[in-house]
């Protein structure tokens, strides 16, 4: 998959991004080609490349974030294992799961890191709510997308890991959909031993990935084009904190 790199111009000449377009990486995608295609398309980034999101289904893979530990890997089978560059733990990829990969220039939207990860979770949020799934949240200190569970407890649905190279963020979110969730049982999930992992399947809600993926992309792709800033407020630099 080539990336796309083009622009158009403010009046004033200053380079603006066109909109945020989604594109498919067609059937069960090899985790280390599209983790080098985003980087290398973050490397190649100019102040006016557009911002993507690239939607995939992986082939089976556990993926090691640079916070991972090892230990963490309980019995991998025969599933390759991965150590990747994005934040967080260990987690699992596989088919019927929707991985959205957001390649975004973070100072073109305005946004620290810990608002673009709230950003993503309420991106999961609002959809698992459209979708009819009730009750969905974050938990303190454990990134990502939790529903409560019969039981009383918290499943997730939905993990994070991002990585931020000269301001752009790249790698994403995956969200579960209608996948074997037994590989899990071979992990301790982002880190957190016996904890739940669900997909939607479980939550009550039959859907297609690739129905899922365009949900998800068309919510995340709004809720970045109402954080863009104005040319004039990025000719002035970084945001400065409050309060």
């Amino acid at each position: 998959m080539e990336p796309a790199t083009g622009t158009r111009k403010h009046a004033a000449g200053t380079p603006e991004p066109d909109a945020i377009r989604s594109k498919w990486w067609p059937g069960h995608a090899d985790y280390l080609e599209v983790w080098h295609a985003m980087r290398d398309y973050t490397e190649a980034r100019q102040p006016g490349t557009a911002d993507e999101i690239w939607l995939v289904e992986h082939a089976p893979v556990y993926t090691l974030g640079m916070a991972g530990l090892r230990e963490h890997i309980l019995d991998s089978g025969n599933i390759p294992v991965v150590e990747s560059n994005r934040g967080g733990q260990v987690t699992y990829h596989g088919p019927g799961q929707v991985v959205a990969y957001c390649l975004v220039d973070l100072h073109r939207l305005g946004l620290y890191v810990k608002e673009y990860v709230a950003l993503l979770e309420d991106v999961v949020i609002g959809l698992l709510v459209d979708l009819g799934v009730a009750g969905a949240c974050r938990k303190p200190g454990a990134p990502g997308v939790y529903v409560p569970m019969p039981e009383g407890d918290l499943a997730k649905i939905a993990a994070l890991g991002v990585k931020i190279r000269k301001g752009c963020a790249y790698h994403g979110l995956a969200l579960n959909v209608d996948m074997d969730l037994r590989p899990f049982e071979g992990i301790n999930p982002c880190g957190y031993e016996g904890l739940r992992t669900v997909d939607l399947r479980v939550c009550g809600v039959r859907a297609a990935p690739r129905e899922v993926g365009d949900m998800l992309a068309a919510r995340l792709g709004t809720a970045f084009q109402a954080c863009v800033r104005p040319a004039r407020a990025l000719s002035a630099g970084p945001r400065q904190p409050t309060g």
